[in-house]
């Protein structure tokens, strides 16, 4: 037979149970225990690492950079079968065997996945391959997941479980039909892997930094079509940091405009108000209803920086034109009956 022959005729059948089993647990079933020469003892132990800071501001969806390392460990090994003297086939096959148990270390086709069990924090990334770790080695390119932070999220730390699953080698068998001293080897040999499947998991913390948070409070004032008005808009400060310095400036867009779109609320304290006044000029076209103007807050940080708030929304009306007739007839009505007053006044004074 030719080498290519030889070495075709070795073929590798893996074994592959469904569940993490007992250490104690039997072979499977066409898994031959009289061709078993070593049980090695020792199997992969991963741990992950988050790359970079691990604090992020409320309202912020952001991407985690996860490293793993695979730290396993052969802790031992016992030998199963014995070869006898002159048996140069099952020495060879026990040599064999002992390379192939020294990768009992390896985890196999790991797949990571990242869940949080708070609302306030959302994984929105599905489940990562991370490839083949051997001992001693760490992924090549780090598995990424993306998380979504609630904008009222409390400040505070968030733990995030990390599930990391994968198949590593369990057992191996050989056996052979014979030896060809000519060229060392064994012929028509077969290489049985037993694998199993686990799963480890493993805890990432994030934390959501404490900052000033805004929120708009009470809103007043009216505003009808093609007329203008003031507006006031209460903020407070429901972040748990103060806001030195804050003003507030208000994006108008159609049917609104204005040429004050700025006012000073001071500093803000957690748990502090301020009134913020607009002059907001009304389109004549537009339509009664409800709209939303668009505001943030420049502030400066307890760090001494600058900071722009998220955008915070200013919910407001527009009334119907029709009600802001009655004031204007009273008004009319009053300036009409002095006006008559006047002329008889003036009437009688000339009769005099």
């Amino acid at each position: 037979m030719s080498k290519n022959g030889l070495f075709a005729a070795v073929t590798t059948f893996l074994i592959i149970c469904s569940a993490v089993l007992p250490a104690q647990a039997a072979f499977p079933e066409n898994f031959d225990i009289s061709k078993n020469y070593y049980t090695v003892y020792g199997e992969p132990d991963l741990s992950a690492t988050l790359i970079g800071d691990n604090q992020y501001y409320r309202g912020n969806t952001v991407t985690l950079y996860i490293e793993m390392m695979n730290k396993g460990t052969i802790t031992g090994f016992k030998s199963e079968k014995d070869v006898d003297f002159g048996d140069i086939m099952g020495l060879m096959l026990q040599q064999t065997e002992m390379q192939y148990e020294s990768q009992a270390t390896t985890a196999v086709g790991v797949l990571a996945t990242l869940k949080s069990d708070d609302p306030n924090v959302k994984v929105k990334s599905g489940a990562q391959q991370a490839g083949t770790l051997e001992q001693g080695s760490q992924s090549q390119i780090p598995a990424k997941f993306t998380i979504e932070i609630n904008k009222n999220a409390p400040a505070g730390t968030y733990p995030l479980t990390l599930e990391l699953t994968y198949k590593y080698q369990n057992n191996v068998q050989l056996s052979g039909d014979g030896f060809d001293p000519a060229i060392g080897i064994v012929t028509n040999k077969e290489v049985g892997i037993w694998y199993e499947n686990k799963t480890q998991t493993q805890t990432i913390t994030i934390e959501v930094k404490e900052e000033p948070y805004f929120e708009v409070t009470e809103v007043t004032g009216d505003l009808y079509p093609d007329k203008g008005g003031l507006l006031r808009v209460t903020y407070k400060n429901t972040g748990e940091k103060p806001a030195k310095d804050a003003t507030v400036r208000v994006s108008a867009n159609d049917p609104f405009s204005t040429t004050d779109d700025q006012a000073y609320l001071g500093t803000l304290n957690p748990g502090e108000e301020a009134v913020a006044i607009f002059n907001i000029e009304v389109g004549d076209t537009a339509t009664p209803k409800l709209y939303s103007l668009s505001s943030e807050i420049l502030y400066e940080d307890a760090d001494g920086h600058d900071q722009i708030s998220d955008t915070i929304k200013i919910n407001t009306e527009i009334l119907p034109a029709e009600k802001s007739l009655p004031g204007y007839q009273i008004g009319t009505s009053i300036i009409m009956a002095i006006a008559a007053c006047f002329v008889i006044f003036r009437r009688k004074g000339q009769q005099k």
